[in-house]
């Protein structure tokens, strides 16, 4: 178990790095195109995609998921996987050709058409991605798998951006998508070995693991998708747009950035299934980590929400900013139990991630109606922060019970980064408000100030408190390890040039 357990940390290293590096491609080029492209374009693009999310939830099976969890899982497995893939992606490319007329004028938007008939080429080209890469996240090759996904994210960083300066308009969003499949398939085959054979024979064994998880993918689309539908037809493309730059920008650092780690932790955690102390353990380990790093970043957000729109994105996104501001927090909040569906899945549980999907959504859609209505987009931020509010100890207390783990526990593992991250925010409203009294207005400087001040004071309230806990084993130490680590190994070499 100490083996799985280094495993997924050096798993859990190289995804976070990839992460950190895919944040700030996603940042730039998010900025590039705010200032290339206006919100109706982004709010376009949204609409198709709502269309192409139903087709593709209905056709997620997760299979990749069933292989990890299954450790037996043999060729033919990974075959039947690929077939299905394929079959499903022609499916919906058909789907989307013959229903782009209805679709367009359901939303009263003729240039939809267009964007969907190209989507649904990407669609089809999409599912013939290699489903050898899977090894690299079962067998905890995650050094493999940084490098699979950065040069997608580079591929597409680069086309996208390109294709921006070109278009000028939404198309540059709509091709960048297809050049980004097209590179995504090639580069699969190009980094492993396996080569897919057209298979049905491991149907029925992968169909036991997933029959519950389309459920969950369904309820998943609701949660995630609804704003779009709702918002789209309620209050068209240009409030679409506001909220969903809103709401990448709020939760690049939180939910984001926890995702990679979530992949790299699930095959550890499903080895560690038949221990649960081992399992409970590297829960606790996990989240330690997660709470350190996007705690303070989500909060930091929040308060400078303004600044950065300004700086970054110009007055055209002004009404980004409460959203910005609402959706921050929400991303403290699913980051905070992110960790938690891993668990589940590690012990075949989906159709307990299935009923808590469904209580939230059921939770969701009725005040995401209402506050579209009434307040537009921040209704919708309201929303979706009032439904993640209420799951919280809903979630925490049914994980709870599957780890036998305690609430105190689960806060000796979280507190200190809260409590730092409240100490921040005072800190940076103290700043910027005695730099307001000072006469400095610009917003470059006010913000540099406010992360120079919030990182410094962030960081030493986390030290002193760990430091006055007693220097307990944990996110702490193992960070200021590896820092130490590093800076040996950047000393060593350039002694070794000296």
């Amino acid at each position: 178990m100490k083996d799985i357990g280094k495993r997924m940390a050096k798993g859990a290293a190289w995804m976070i790095a990839f992460k950190f590096i895919s944040l700030g491609l996603g940042l730039v080029s998010t900025l590039i195109l705010a200032r290339l492209l206006v919100p109706a374009d982004f709010g376009l693009v949204s609409m198709a995609m709502v269309l192409i999310a139903v087709l593709e939830l209905l056709g997620a099976f997760n299979f990749d998921l069933a292989l990890i969890h299954d450790q037996n899982a043999e060729r033919h497995h990974y075959d039947t996987v690929w077939t299905f893939t394929v079959c499903y992606s022609l499916f919906s490319a058909l789907i989307l050709v013959l229903g782009a007329g209805s679709f367009a004028r359901f939303y009263n938007e003729p240039r939809l058409v267009g964007i969907l008939y190209v989507l649904a080429l990407s669609s089809a080209i999409g599912g013939l991605e290699n489903v050898g890469i899977v090894a690299f996240r079962k067998d905890l090759n995650f050094h493999k798998e940084f490098k699979l996904q950065l040069s997608k994210r580079l591929v597409a960083f680069v086309i996208t951006v390109a294709l921006a300066l070109t278009f000028r308009n939404y198309w540059a969003l709509v091709i960048g998508t297809l050049a980004s499949r097209i590179a995504g398939v090639i580069i699969s085959y190009l980094v492993h070995p396996f080569r897919p054979r057209w298979a049905f024979s491991g149907g029925r064994d992968l169909l036991r693991f997933s029959q519950w998880m389309v459920i969950n993918n369904a309820l998943l689309f609701l949660h995630h998708r609804a704003v779009d539908f709702i918002i789209g037809k309620l209050s068209g493309p240009q409030t679409l747009g506001l909220y969903n730059i809103a709401h990448e920008i709020s939760n690049l650092p939180t939910t984001q950035m926890v995702a990679p780690l979530v992949q790299a932790v699930f095959p550890g955690y499903a080895r560690m299934s038949g221990e649960i102390a081992a399992l409970r353990n590297g829960f606790l380990s996990v989240i330690r980590m997660v709470a350190l790093f996007t705690v303070p970043v989500g909060a930091g957000i929040a308060i400078t929400a303004d600044l950065f729109v300004a700086l970054a994105l110009g007055p055209a996104w002004t009404g980004a900013v409460p959203l910005i501001g609402i959706l921050a927090l929400y991303g403290i909040l699913q980051a905070l139990q992110s960790n938690t569906g891993a668990v589940y899945l590690a012990f075949g549980k989906t159709r307990t991630i299935a009923g808590l999907v469904g209580t939230q959504v059921t939770l969701l859609l009725p005040m995401l109606v209402w506050g579209v209505t009434h307040y537009g987009a921040k209704g919708a931020a309201l929303a979706t922060l009032t439904a993640a509010i209420i799951m919280f100890p809903i979630n925490m207390k049914v994980l709870f019970r599957q780890l036998d783990l305690r609430l105190p526990d689960y806060l000796r593992a979280v507190w200190r980064p809260l409590f730092a991250a409240l100490v921040m925010y005072g800190i940076i409203s103290m700043t910027r408000l005695l730099m307001h009294r000072s006469g400095v207005v610009a917003p470059a400087v006010q913000l540099a100030a406010a992360v120079l001040a919030g990182g410094i004071g962030y960081i030493t309230t986390v030290m002193i408190t760990w430091k006055l806990c007693g220097s307990p084993a944990g996110a702490e130490q193992y960070t200021l390890e590896h820092l130490g680590a590093a800076w040996r190994r950047v000393a060593a070499t350039n002694g070794g040039r000296q």
